[in-house]
């Protein structure tokens, strides 16, 4: 029987993806390159999400173009845009995480590490990816 991961090592592992997200972007390099850098290899939790989101971010960055009313994602502060790729990647590929869980933990991390608006944005945007991602 494959033991799953503790709650907070799980939101650990959505908070040091993010990290990766953001060394990547801030370096120039990919996500994939981030994690092959690193002095100690990351958990697999953490590699799963940030191989995840890379092997799905067409599909991923289109349903939150889709859904992300009035921002493209170019517009989107980097830690916002980086969230919502962990989340909708979450919705999409990951089925035994709950779906209020996946919102949740989005919305703590980008009121963790962006602005006062992001929650509630992040939070909006995931929620209308519900019907198209969560089977």
């Amino acid at each position: 029987m494959v033991s799953l991961p503790r709650p907070d090592e799980r939101s650990d592992a959505r908070e040091r993806a993010l990290y990766l997200f953001y060394e990547a972007d801030s370096k120039g390099i990919t996500p994939i390159e981030a994690l092959d850098v690193q002095v100690l290899a990351p958990d697999e939790l953490t590699q799963a999400i940030v191989r995840g989101v890379v092997e799905h971010s067409d599909r991923i960055d289109a349903a939150i173009d889709q859904r992300a009313t009035g921002w493209t994602l170019a517009r989107m502060p980097v830690i916002d845009l980086n969230v919502l790729r962990i989340g909708a990647y979450e919705l999409a590929e990951r089925p035994e995480v709950p779906t209020a869980v996946v919102l949740d933990e989005a919305v703590n991390l980008v009121k963790q590490f962006s602005t006062d608006d992001s929650g509630r944005f992040v939070n909006g945007v995931l929620a209308a990816l519900v019907a198209d991602l969560r089977p």
